[in-house]
């Protein structure tokens, strides 16, 4: 009889389980069983193995072999077991050393012909394996860069089947032929999932981008909505921008991320896990450290909005912006149901997933911009009414964005059309990105050393209990917003929003705590009534 055991890892949304992969030799009629609550194209590596060992040279034993995965209450599923089922039968086979495969983690997709092949979540993976207490670690030779990203680590990359066992026999290693030159190297397609490509909307495009190709100053006008941008991006704050057609929402919306700052070490881990996972991860970046942006299309459901989809559930367009921006143009034509499902993750920065087979978490704190038309046609308010829109058909629109929804969006701003003046007066740009972005950067700063020692990085993470407790306005500076609340334009949820917002303009001015003329400004960000202070940042400092 022979035995033999490795590792390898399941993945539970972002977050993976260790897996013993264990193989057992009897006499008896040969076949191959595999159990341990595997799915379909987990069950299919039986072929993929039997023919990837044959192929690289192995000889496949005539036994009774039975593989099994450990913990057998875990869902397995996807194709990346198969390397560390084929190193455990070459294990029972005694081909290799079993106790040279027992402390190693293998995570890798056979081809026929004995390549090894990437799979999505390497990164999530790896982590996993790292706070197991594993130490070594063998990964396609493509996929390596993206596992080195976790330290303490030994990564080996591997590009086939062969070189592997050379490595654990220490026998010299064979030279894999280089493929066609000018061709796409074939196993990189697993990296990818097809239909994830960047005509989706669902695509990391960060701030190194927008640098060059959107820039701040290219928007003409739209003062009282560039300072909520910034607002924005200095506190997390969500965005509701309303206005006619071409007055320039998704330009605004489009160069927030380049605004943000770029994302810390651990930030930058945690979406390229997410990435990694829904197979957006490309493949000659392996660590994302800018903003991600996604913007769906309002025909999206609600499992590609949140997350799920049939069998193992996959993030989703709220999971894919984590720490970075969400951007929902044309929002009243999503579904009001999509659109409230919205309301948990921007509460709590995570999504919890609930399916029969296990619940599923994945991380969701974005930061959320809101688009829409004041009416179907788009020219209802407008100096020159020319809107055709009845009544009944405006205020049914403009329902369609809940109140509990709106409620949680800390700045509404609406946006006026551009004027012929605007356009065609020289010298009428605004601030650059680069001028906006050390502004914010700045205010990140005085927030973060303000918000040292506690849970909290930026201004709208602070619960409403801390900053009525802890983090006092100046003097009188509430009592605007307090007499908003008597009226009831304000809620109790408001006030607080309106309280974190102050707090992001004194960063952002450089006070030391909110005055009368931050709270001001934040009043009229969240209510749109103006208050008659200066609206431009620029002009308050």
């Amino acid at each position: 009889m022979g035995f033999a055991r490795t590792c390898s890892v399941a993945l539970v949304g972002v977050e993976g389980v260790v897996v013993e992969v264990q193989a057992d030799l009897e006499p008896g009629v040969a076949a191959f069983t595999l159990v341990g609550l595997p799915d379909k194209s987990l069950t299919e590596s039986r072929d993929r193995v039997r023919a990837a060992v044959v192929n690289s040279g192995g000889e496949w034993p005539q036994k009774k072999l039975t593989v099994g995965l450990s913990p057998a209450s875990v869902p397995k599923a996807g194709s990346g077991f198969d390397l560390a089922v084929a190193c455990a039968v070459l294990g029972a086979a005694e081909r290799i050393d079993p106790r040279v495969l027992a402390d190693i983690v293998m995570i890798g997709e056979l081809g026929l012909d004995g390549r090894v092949r990437p799979v999505r979540g390497i990164l999530p993976a790896v982590l996993a394996a790292a706070d197991a207490g594993y130490e070594q670690v063998v990964v396609p030779e493509c996929a390596a860069a993206e596992a080195s990203l976790v330290p303490g680590v030994s990564v080996l990359g591997v590009r086939s089947l062969r070189q592997l066992v050379a490595v654990l026999t220490e026998e010299p290693v064979p030279e894999e032929e280089p493929d066609q030159q000018g061709r796409p190297d074939p196993l990189l397609a697993g990296l990818r999932m097809p239909g994830t490509g960047a005509a989706t909307g669902m695509h990391s495009v960060g701030g190194a981008q927008h640098d060059h190709d959107h820039d701040l100053a290219d928007v003409v006008g739209q003062t009282s909505a560039r300072t909520a941008v910034e607002v924005a991006a200095a506190g997390g704050h969500h965005l509701f921008l309303e206005g006619p057609p071409g007055a320039g929402k998704t330009m605004l919306a489009e160069r927030l991320p380049a605004v943000l700052p770029r994302l810390t070490r651990e930030e930058s881990l945690e979406v390229t896990a997410v990435h990694s996972v829904a197979g957006l991860l490309p493949p000659g970046k392996p660590l994302i450290d800018v903003a991600p942006y996604c913007a769906p299309h309002h025909s999206a459901t609600m499992q590609s909005l949140v997350g799920g989809g049939h069998g193992t559930a996959r993030p989703g367009a709220v999971s894919l912006a984590h720490r970075g921006v969400l951007f929902l143009d044309e929002a009243p034509e999503f579904h009001s149901q999509v659109l409230d499902a919205l309301r948990q993750p921007l509460e709590s920065g995570h999504v919890v997933i609930a399916r029969s087979a296990g619940v599923v978490r994945f991380p969701a704190r974005f930061l959320m911009v809101l688009a829409a038309n004041p009416c179907p046609c788009g020219r209802f308010a407008q100096r020159d009414s020319l809107c055709e829109c009845p009544p009944s058909v405006i205020r049914r629109y403009q329902s369609r964005l809940s109140g509990p929804l709106l409620d949680r969006v800390d700045l509404r701003v609406e946006v006026d059309p551009v004027t012929r003046t605007q356009l065609t007066e020289p010298g009428a740009r605004g601030e650059s990105t680069a001028t906006v972005a050390d502004r914010v950067r700045r205010a990140r700063e005085r927030a973060a050393a303000r918000l040292a020692g506690t849970p909290w990085h930026t201004n709208s993470e602070v619960p409403g209990r801390e900053l009525r407790s802890r983090y006092h306005a100046a003097p009188g500076a509430m009592d605007e917003a307090e007499h908003s609340l008597e009226r009831g334009v304000l809620t109790a949820r408001g006030i607080d929003r309106v309280l974190r917002v102050a707090w992001t303009v004194a960063d952002l001015v450089g006070h030391d705590r909110p005055d009368a003329t931050d709270v001001a400004l934040a009043l009229h960000l969240r209510t749109g009534v103006p208050r008659g202070v200066p609206m431009a940042i620029g002009a308050l400092t």
